[in-house]
């Protein structure tokens, strides 16, 4: 779940739009979110269970599960900043034989400036595989809340990031992301709302070596 500041601040910066990109006479002008971005943690979104357990050939994969169709509804009225995200979770198994159920664990992070974990929580889904069916699907919720204060830029950043610029001037050809404070302020005002399915270390280690 490591992410760059420097990818993390241009995300920030262009993550909401209110004049889409509209071009003035300073620049292209975009409006930045209070909103955690949402994501999925690469390595996290497939799950792979083995029967046996020990085992990770190919002939013994018993169900597999990914999280899929991530919806995301932000509420930005208040203290605040509530972030609702809903995705699926559509799974398939090797022997339709029974009528079965399979629990899988999930986490639910928010993120601030890319690595330092705000609140995390633990759920649970069910697939319930009908007899003779290979595939189940079944839909899961997070919910996070961070704070409006939290996630705003302080004003002279602000300033800083929103000052107009004329061609010409020296200043205008120096991106204010170069300064280290102005970075770092970025950074810590960025939020992040990531979801996953909460792997075990071989599980982890298949997903990004398969």
């Amino acid at each position: 779940m490591k992410l760059r500041l420097v990818a993390l601040a241009a995300i920030a910066l262009l993550s909401a739009c209110s004049k889409k990109g509209l071009i003035d006479q300073g620049g292209i002008w975009v409006e930045r979110s209070a909103c955690p971005i949402a994501g999925i943690p690469a390595g996290t979104g497939d799950i792979t269970l083995f029967n046996p357990s020990t085992s990770i050939a190919a002939d013994a994969i018993d169900v597999t599960a990914t999280i899929t169709n991530l919806r995301v509804n932000c509420n930005e009225q208040g203290d605040q900043v509530v972030s609702t995200m809903s995705f699926d979770v559509v799974a398939t198994r090797r022997d339709p034989t029974q009528a079965r159920q399979v629990v899988l664990p999930y986490f639910d992070v928010v993120l601030r400036a890319g690595s330092q974990v705000s609140a995390k929580r633990l759920g649970r889904v069910g697939l319930n595989f009908a007899q003779g069916s290979y595939r189940a699907e079944t839909r899961g919720q997070a919910v996070a809340r961070v704070h409006r204060g939290a996630a705003s830029l302080p004003a002279d950043v602000q300033r800083t990031l929103t000052r107009p610029r004329k061609v010409g001037d020296a200043s205008a050809a120096v991106d204010p992301l170069t300064d280290p404070a102005i970075r770092t302020a970025v950074a810590n005002a960025t939020f992040e709302h990531l979801v996953g399915f909460q792997l075990t270390e071989q599980q982890l280690r298949y997903n990004v070596t398969r």
